[in-house]
């Protein structure tokens, strides 16, 4: 089985703004002012191919939330009470 596709949401390397990211890349795959809207582009991008996850992380770098979109399967589907 395939791994699923994962987008993160991270502060900039600037420092100014939120970048999504794709494991394995070199570039962001895109740059936005606020989190709220990196976050959006992500779920997007994820929800127009086969679905996967959406690691957001705080401004010093620890992961804030996790989002599993369909059709990609959650892989704790018990403790994730939020979605």
């Amino acid at each position: 089985m395939p791994k699923p596709e994962r987008r993160d949401v991270v502060p900039s390397k600037s420092g100014k703004g939120w970048d999504v990211t794709k494991p394995g890349a070199k570039e962001p795959v895109s740059h936005h002012r606020t989190q709220a809207n990196a976050e959006q582009v992500a779920k997007r991008e994820l929800r127009g191919t086969s679905g996967g996850e959406v690691v957001t992380h705080r401004p010093n770098g620890t992961i804030r939330d996790k989002d599993t979109l369909p059709p990609a399967r959650d892989p704790n589907p018990p403790k994730d009470k939020r979605h």
